[in-house]
């Protein structure tokens, strides 16, 4: 690992940490007010227009109106559990971007800071791990709820994710193997002194990215949430902060799947000219331009389509791939 041989300090990471997680939530604030500005514009409408200039404004008055709204819990619910719910889904969304990479190392002083939270040695498991314990936020939140509509949605979650979760592992395994590392840091850097594996491992980015737009329960795979049949899905009885939550944990989720597959495929913070945090901002804008491109132009799938399409077509072309780049890694050393 690269950190082993840096010298930084604790009280480095600290502030570091702090402003990281800052920037994600700003950054997610304001992805919310450019998807509805571009599902507007594709949709021949305004968008928000009306709360400061251009609408800038608009991010900042849905954070007051859902702290002022009434957060109310069901006669038969678990309370300490709908508390709970979504603040382990919220958690959970922001430690996850503590190990992907935006930047390289700058010197000030003696000291040496990266462009990282973390760097440990098996980042790319502890990203799916923590993924993983997300999950039982949207699962505990459902059932807490005491409604049908709710229960159905967590079940829906927690099938939806289980089976896409293993086609997302499969699906790196392939740049792990090129990498010979599961450090995001070590990854990205092998990328920027040879090649972007997005082009080697073009069918593990596919199946990597349409695996990813079901982990965070994005159109077309928004089944667990799909209003026209279970109202709202898990976060039916959710009002307030605690129905927000849920909302940011998912664009989070988004967020950090996006900064994942930057470090995967596109090289990191890799490119000329710029600096690398501005080089990873760029790569991680047009990933998520994607995600909202989908779900402005692609339907919903039936629930039978969505199980069907994951386990019969994603999951054995993502095994495919890793054999093949198994086999093709050994033959060339």
């Amino acid at each position: 690992m690269i950190q082993e041989s840096l010298n930084q300090p604790w009280w480095i990471d600290l502030p570091k940490a702090f402003i990281v997680v800052n920037v994600v939530l700003l950054l997610f604030a304001y992805l919310t007010w450019v998807e509805r500005k571009l599902l507007a514009r594709m949709q021949l409408r305004f968008g928000p227009n009306r709360v400061g200039p251009y609408g800038l404004l608009q991010p900042i008055a849905d954070l007051v109106k859902l702290i002022r709204k009434e957060s109310f819990l069901p006669p038969a619910g678990t309370s300490l559990l709908m508390v709970a719910a979504p603040i382990v889904a919220g958690f959970t969304a922001l430690a996850a971007f503590a190990v992907i990479p935006w930047g390289g190392v700058w010197s000030v002083g003696d000291y040496h800071v990266t462009g990282w939270v973390a760097d440990v040695s098996i980042g790319l498991i502890l990203v799916f791990a923590i993924g993983s314990l997300g999950v039982y936020g949207f699962i505990v939140g459902g059932w807490a709820s005491d409604s049908k509509f709710s229960l159905l949605g967590s079940m829906r979650t927690c099938a939806q994710m289980v089976s896409y979760e293993v086609s997302l592992a499969l699906s790196v395994l392939g740049v792990v193997v090129m990498a010979g590392s599961l450090s995001l840091v070590d990854i990205a850097v092998k990328q920027q002194e040879t090649i972007w594996f997005a082009g080697p491992q073009i069918v593990g980015l596919i199946v990597f990215f349409i695996a990813g737009v079901a982990e965070t329960n994005r159109a077309p795979f928004d089944l667990p949430e799909a209003e026209s049949e279970l109202v709202a899905g898990y976060h039916t009885e959710f009002g307030g902060m605690r129905w927000g939550l849920f909302q940011t944990s998912e664009y989070i989720n988004m967020i950090t799947l996006s900064g994942l597959m930057v470090a995967l495929f596109f090289g990191g913070w890799g490119g000329p000219g710029l600096p690398g945090p501005l080089w990873f901002f760029i790569k991680l804008g047009i990933v998520i331009f994607a995600f909202m491109w989908i779900r402005t132009t692609l339907p919903r799938l039936r629930y039978d389509q969505l199980m069907k399409f994951g386990w019969k077509v994603l999951l054995p072309i993502a095994t495919l791939n890793a054999f093949i780049t198994a086999i093709l890694v050994v033959a060339i050393d």
